[in-house]
């Protein structure tokens, strides 16, 4: 019999420890289940942050009208099957000296031609993304911040390449490596992080050495050009001005903002956000329903001693409070071993989700690990309040009778 005059965190913990496997095992599914909750929300909080257009408000994207008509005629699909299975993003083919006309619109502050290629134009969890630009304008145009290597470097060799810390830490790659993938090889001269976690899963490298890779033959041509205008200036406007001026030229264009862009190509994973929404709420049922049923189970084994102890004088509110304060114990370290869980793994996996050459960085933050901790609190409250209410309803008579 445990003392009336114990403190419910000591209550509780001797409670749990009479029977260690079933709260070792509670624990465990606990721990899974806020794991779970922790990765569902940091990719919901990563897919909308990169549909976000407020970073993106003075950018425009030009691609080529109607693509996938030019793959289908393009000389690679006959020679490089394989490549342009893994190269969809390159299939806009844009004459680079586009970038002069555009130049030339009125609110066009700077024209930035991107060569783009994926090693997988499909949703996956390792994605590859090589984007080719000029060095001196990416420097300028990127919120880049170098943690190892140098600028200079990347400028002069033709192959070097600066690499998202993402994808460095996830191919254990380091300045000076050589870097292959396919028929792809960079050799690392910087490793940089950006304000933009989805850009530490991009590789950078100059428009000439992806322009001249072989196979893929785009020499004079890139996949886009990035246009960057006054914050005075309408982005539809500037976008409608951009088509009208190159619609005599050799390809037609569509332009129009690069969050608009990205909602088109990540339109099948933004249908998964009200998916993963429900998937979390029924994360945090399991939770509840776990716990509950766990107190509930342990409360119907002490029913008599319950009883004794409000024949001893312990009042019924305090009773409650006992069995409230076990909930909670049990929910406080597997939200701790959950959360902890869930913040090492993404925090070393540096895992993202790339569709179409657009990449999802999960948002993994001490600020959502204090939520998901809060939630998981919370719903242990929630979980004890029928067993406790059940403990302190149940006729003394009744539970003195039992057993």
């Amino acid at each position: 019999m445990l003392h009336p005059r114990l403190l419910p965190w000591e209550y509780g913990i001797r409670n749990l420890l009479r029977r260690p496997s079933r709260t070792a095992l509670t624990l465990l599914a606990l721990t899974l289940v806020v794991f779970l909750i922790f990765v569902v929300v940091a990719f919901i909080r990563g897919l909308e942050k990169s549909l976000a257009v407020s970073g993106d408000r003075n950018v425009v994207l030009v691609y080529a009208v109607s693509a996938e008509a030019n793959i289908e005629n393009s000389s690679i699909a006959a020679r490089a099957p394989d490549l342009l299975a893994a190269s969809l993003p390159t299939s806009s083919r844009l004459p680079e000296d586009y970038a002069t006309k555009i130049e030339k619109i009125p609110g066009v502050k700077d024209v930035m031609p991107v060569q783009v290629w994926t090693n997988n134009c499909r949703a996956s969890l390792d994605i590859i993304v090589f984007n080719g630009a000029p060095p001196q304008q990416l420097q300028r145009s990127r919120n880049l911040t170098l943690v190892s290597g140098g600028w200079s470097q990347f400028e002069s060799q033709t192959d070097a390449a600066i690499v998202g810390q993402k994808i460095a830490q996830r191919r254990s790659l380091k300045v000076g490596d050589q870097f292959s993938i396919g028929d792809m090889n960079v050799r690392v001269a910087g490793v940089f992080s950006s304000v933009v976690p989805a850009e530490e899963n991009l590789i950078y490298t100059s428009l000439k050495f992806l322009q001249y890779i072989r196979d893929l033959e785009a020499a004079g041509t890139v996949t886009q050009h990035e246009v960057h205008f006054d914050s005075s200036a309408d982005p539809d406007e500037v976008a409608a001005r951009i088509d009208e001026a190159l619609k005599a030229g050799p390809v037609a264009t569509t332009a129009r903002r690069k969050g608009a862009f990205q909602i088109s190509t990540l339109s099948d994973l933004v249908d998964l956000i009200s998916f993963a929404h429900w998937l979390g709420y029924a994360s945090v049922g399991m939770v509840l329903a776990l716990v509950g049923t766990t107190t509930l189970m342990s409360v119907q084994d002490r029913i008599k001693e319950h009883a004794v102890l409000q024949t001893l004088g312990v009042r019924p509110t305090r009773v409650f409070r006992l069995v409230l304060g076990e909930t909670i114990l049990i929910c406080i370290p597997g939200g701790l071993l959950g959360t902890g869980l869930a913040l090492a793994i993404l925090a070393w996996s540096g895992l993202a989700i790339g569709a179409e050459g657009v990449t999802i960085a999960f948002q993994a933050s001490w600020q959502l690990a204090l939520t998901a901790f809060g939630v998981t609190a919370a719903v242990g409250v929630a979980a004890g309040i029928i067993p406790a209410y059940q403990a302190v309803v149940t006729p003394i008579v009744t539970a003195l009778r039992e057993h």
